[in-house]
C-alpha cells in the first residue's frame, strides 16, 4: 500500500464564528489546508450527539450526528435562519462552551425547523429504524429530562406501538429531532464529497462501547448485561495503566455476547457497516476489548474488574481489513496480537510511548512496522510540548537523549525548543515505515498543554479550539515538504 499521511483534528476544534466547528465553511477550509499541505487523511473523533460530560465517546445514539456541527450559514442560505438570528449565534473565538450551546443552539435550530418544508424524502428518512429510534429517544429525554430508566413505564422499553402513540401526541418534538439528523446527514455527505474531490480521505472513530443512557441500549436491552430493572450488572473500564494508576471506570454497559451470538452478531456487524459507509477508514477504539475486556461489577471501582473473553473473530469476520485501524494500545497480550494477525488489521504506534530505554520497545520509530499507523500522540495524550514541559529537568534530559538517538537512526534531527522537539517528532512519524502517519495538529505547531484534547479519567475535556491564524502557509509548507520527502505525498 502507498504510504500516506494526515492530521488528527476534531470537528469541534475547528475555528469559526459560532462557538464550535461545523460541517460547513470551517471543515471545507480545513480540507483545503490539508490538500495544500499534501495530506491525504483527516482523522476525526466520533461525531455523535454528546450528552452529560460532552464526551464524543458517550453519544446519545451511536450512529447519530451532533447537532452542534450543523452549518448555520447553510441554513441561512436556505432561508431557514435570518441574518439577525445568525448574528445572535456568533461567539468570540475560544474553547467550546457546551453549556452556552445547550441553552442557545437548540432554540435557534427550532426556529429553522419551523420554516422547514417537509418532503416525502424527509418522511422516508424519518422511518429508517436507526433514525426513528434515535429521534424518538431524544424526544423522550427532552420531555422527561432523565435517563431512560426513569421514563414512564410504557416508554422505558422500546415498543414501536407505544412510541408511535407518543409521536402522534408529540409530532413537533419528534420531527424536530429528525430535522436535525436530516440536515446533518446532507451536510456531512456534502463535506465528504468535497474532501474526496480534494483527495482527502476521512478517518472516523468507532468507540468499542455505547453509552448506557443511549438509544442503542434503550432499543436493544437484550443485547446488554442488564438486570430486570434495566440497571447494568457490569460496566466497562480498563485496569490500572499509563493513563490512570487506579484504572478507568468508563461506566458503559457490557455487551451480552451470548445473546448477540444467536443472530450472528447482526447488531454489531450492522454497526460496523454503518461506520464504514460514513467514513473512508474506521479506527476501532479500544480494540483489545474485542479479544478480552475488563468487566467491572456495577457500583465498584475499576480495580475490582476482571478479564473476560470476547468473540471478536466472529464480529470482524468479513470486514474489510484494509479500511480498518485497530487502537491496540494499553494492556496488549498474545490474544490481541493473534486477533490482529488473523484479521489483518493495522495497529497504532505512538511515539510518546517509545522512550523508556528498552531497545525492543515497539513504539520506537525504528521498530515501527509498515502495517501500522504511526502517531506522535493520540487525542488522549498530552501534546509533545506539553508532555515534555511536565517532565523534571532530569527526566527531560533522559527523554531528549533517547529520542535524539532514536531519530538519528532515521536521519531526523532533534530540536532544542518545544516547537523544535515537536516538529522532530512529526518528522520521525513521517520518516518511519508505517503505511500511514497521523499527527495531532497541536504537534505540527509545537503547542503546549493548553491544546490537549482529552485527559483520561478527568472532566472538562473535548473543548479545545484552534485559532484560524494557526493554519498558515508556513505549517502547510512544512507538512508538504515532509510528505514529499518521505514518499507520502498524494502526488508521489
Amino acid at each position: 500500500m502507498k504510504k500516506k499521511c494526515g492530521i488528527l483534528m476534531p470537528v469541534f476544534s475547528l475555528p469559526g464564528k459560532y462557538g464550535i466547528g461545523s460541517f460547513g465553511k470551517e471543515s471545507r477550509e480545513f480540507v483545503d489546508y490539508l490538500a495544500a499541505a499534501e495530506q491525504s487523511v483527516w482523522q476525526v473523533l466520533p461525531l455523535g450527539q454528546t450528552s452529560f460530560g460532552d464526551s464524543p465517546y458517550q453519544p446519545l445514539a451511536d450512529d447519530s450526528l451532533n447537532p452542534y456541527f450543523i452549518d448555520l450559514e447553510a441554513l441561512g442560505e436556505e432561508g431557514l435562519l435570518t441574518g439577525d438570528e445568525l448574528k445572535s449565534a456568533e461567539r468570540p473565538m475560544g474553547d467550546v462552551d457546551y453549556g452556552d450551546l445547550y441553552r442557545e443552539r437548540f432554540p435557534l435550530l427550532k426556529k429553522a425547523y419551523a420554516r422547514f418544508e417537509k418532503t416525502d424524502d424527509f418522511y422516508l428518512f424519518s422511518r429508517r429504524k436507526r433514525v426513528f429510534c434515535a429521534c424518538a429517544f431524544a424526544s423522550l429525554k427532552e420531555l422527561y429530562g432523565c435517563s431512560f430508566d426513569g421514563f414512564p413505564e410504557r416508554y422505558r422499553r422500546y415498543d414501536p406501538h407505544a412510541i408511535n402513540l407518543f409521536i402522534s401526541k408529540n409530532r413537533d418534538a419528534f420531527y424536530f429531532r429528525v430535522f436535525l439528523q436530516y440536515i446533518l446527514e446532507r451536510q456531512f455527505a456534502a463535506l465528504k464529497a468535497y474532501a474526496k474531490e480534494k483527495g482527502v480521505a476521512l478517518l472516523g472513530d468507532l468507540p468499542l462501547y455505547v453509552g448506557y443512557d443511549s438509544a442503542d441500549v434503550w432499543a436493544n436491552p437484550g443485547l446488554f448485561r442488564l438486570d430486570g430493572d434495566l440497571c447494568p450488572k457490569e460496566v466497562a473500564g480498563v485496569p490500572p495503566d499509563y493513563f490512570s494508576e487506579d484504572g478507568q471506570l468508563w461506566g458503559n454497559p457490557i455487551y451480552d455476547y451470548a445473546a448477540m451470538e444467536k443472530d450472528g452478531f447482526r447488531w454489531w456487524k450492522a454497526r460496523l457497516k454503518n461506520a464504514l459507509s460514513r467514513f473512508d477508514i474506521v479506527r476501532i477504539d479500544h480494540f483489545r476489548g474485542l479479544d478480552r475486556f475488563w468487566s467491572v461489577p456495577f457500583g465498584q471501582t475499576a480495580r475490582s474488574g476482571k478479564w473476560e473473553t470476547c468473540p471478536g473473530r466472529e464480529i470482524l469476520r468479513g470486514a474489510p481489513s484494509s479500511r480498518l485501524v485497530a487502537e491496540d494500545l494499553g494492556t496488549i497480550d498474545d490474544g490481541v496480537r493473534s486477533l490482529m494477525r488473523e484479521t489483518g488489521l493495522r495497529g497504532m504506534k505512538v511515539l510518546l510511548f517509545a522512550f523508556d530505554g528498552n531497545p525492543d520497545n515497539p513504539y520506537l520509530p525504528e521498530n515501527v512496522p509498515s502495517a501500522s499507523v504511526c502517531y506522535t500522540g493520540t487525542h488522549d495524550n498530552d501534546t509533545v510540548a506539553g508532555y515534555r514541559q511536565r517532565l523534571s529537568p532530569r527526566e527531560r534530559e533522559i527523554f531528549d537523549r533517547r529520542a535524539k538517538e532514536s531519530f538519528a537512526k532515521l536521519g531526523v534531527g532533534y530540536g532544542k525548543t518545544d516547537r523544535g522537539v515537536s516538529r522532530a517528532f512529526v518528522r520521525a512519524a513521517y520518516a518511519c515505515k508505517a503505511e500511514l502517519a497521523v499527527v495531532p495538529f497541536a504537534d505540527v505547531k509545537g503547542l503546549g498543554n493548553g491544546f490537549r484534547i482529552n485527559t483520561p479519567a478527568t472532566v472538562g475535556n473535548w473543548k479545545v479550539r484552534f485559532p484560524k491564524k494557526l493554519f498558515d502557509d508556513e505549517s502547510a509548507e512544512f507538512l508538504s515538504a515532509l510528505a514529499r520527502r518521505y514518499g507520502r505525498s498524494p502526488g508521489k
